[in-house]
């Protein structure tokens, strides 16, 4: 068989490799069809990204999208948007915009990219920099089709500069001809930007909270990737084993049935097919655990362990005790670093975020 392996995964996700998520289209569509502003939250690789990209991409709007993860400063934020925006509309094009600015960027082009590279002048106030990127937007907006501006793990601003956050919602709530998306992945730091009476961001978009798969969507979704091998009941199999791993993450959800497919392609169908697949990609990783392992403080070790071992509930008296663990608000502390680290997610339960991760730790133990 020469079908092209359908699951992908570590990249946006697009086409026929897109998952579902009709009623989050929708929704994101309405905010985005409408003068309101989207605010979508959720831990990481959950397709936040591909699912604003698709909306946006069947819009047919001009998008400009710039992770904060990236950015080093409020010149740099300004500069990186500035060349989105250079993306979608030609120099020539809006050549006399740029002759409004208060401090007009030099412009080069890389030879060896062939990418624009921008450059201020010294001692530049970076803030009237970043007020007229954003407004050349705004102005684009009213000459012609609204743009959407998407500003990715946005909780990044309040690393950037302590004013930042009070600045951007100043020269935001003068836009009505541009839409924004914030996307982020700490849930926390999140809710205390846009959900604080006191934070600039209060309630300055529609927020939502982008969930899991469910479970029924997802295994139809695999059961047709795997329905080329031609027996429906083993699919459905395969699917459910694979899910029950995964547990509907988006991401390992994916990665898992790539590495099965190939399997399964090569070797034929298994009952452990699943089970091998999951040993091969905890052996593929096995330095890296290692290494990531090895920057745990003891306690947080402690915890990952019984995240493991108490099923996702490592509030239980049972679990402090196992684990050697003094008290529970050394366990809350814990929790809290390794969520906003992103190692690990609340929804019903904990849960570590790699499945993987916490298959090599449960394998370690047990050598």
């Amino acid at each position: 068989m020469n079908k092209n392996n359908p699951f992908k995964f570590g990249t946006i996700v697009e086409g026929e490799y897109f998952t579902d998520r009709i009623e989050e289209q929708r929704q994101v569509k309405e905010i985005l069809t409408s003068s309101n502003h989207l605010i979508l939250i959720s831990p990481r690789r959950y397709g936040k990204t591909s699912l604003v990209q698709k909306v946006v991409k069947e819009s047919g709007r001009p998008a400009f999208q710039l992770n904060l993860q990236l950015v080093t400063d409020v010149e740099d934020f300004a500069s990186h948007l500035l060349k989105q925006v250079f993306k979608h509309y030609p120099i020539q094009r809006i050549k006399h915009m740029l002759s409004h600015f208060r401090i007009v960027p030099t412009l080069s082009v890389n030879p060896m990219t062939e990418g624009i590279e921008l450059t201020f002048q010294p001692f530049t106030d970076a803030y009237i920099v970043l007020e007229d990127v954003l407004a050349l937007i705004e102005k684009l907006g009213e000459k012609d089709v609204p743009p959407i501006v998407v500003l990715d793990e946005f909780q990044e601003i309040v690393s950037l500069d302590k004013h930042l956050d009070k600045k951007l919602r100043a020269i935001l709530q003068l836009h009505s001809h541009v839409n924004y998306v914030f996307l982020g992945s700490q849930e926390s730091m999140m809710q205390e930007i846009f959900e604080r009476k006191k934070s600039p961001f209060y309630h300055f978009g529609y927020l939502m909270h982008l969930k899991k798969i469910p479970y029924e969507d997802f295994a139809r979704f695999l059961e047709n990737g795997f329905s080329p091998f031609g027996n429906t009941e083993q699919a459905a199999t395969i699917s459910r084993n694979i899910l029950a791993f995964t547990h509907c993450h988006p991401y390992y959800t994916q990665q898992l049935a790539f590495q099965t497919w190939n399997l399964w392609q090569q070797n034929g169908f298994s009952e452990k097919l699943v089970e091998e697949a999951i040993a091969a990609l905890v052996e593929m990783h096995d330095m890296d655990y290692e290494r990531l392992w090895m920057t745990f403080n003891r306690t947080d070790k402690k915890v990952l362990i019984g995240i493991n071992k108490s099923l996702g509930s490592p509030t239980r008296t049972t679990f402090l005790q196992n684990q050697g663990i003094e008290s529970a608000s050394t366990v809350y502390s814990s929790l809290k670093r390794l969520i906003r680290s992103g190692y690990v997610i609340k929804n019903e339960s904990y849960e570590m975020d790699d499945p993987f991760f916490a298959r090599w730790i449960i394998k370690r133990r047990e050598e």
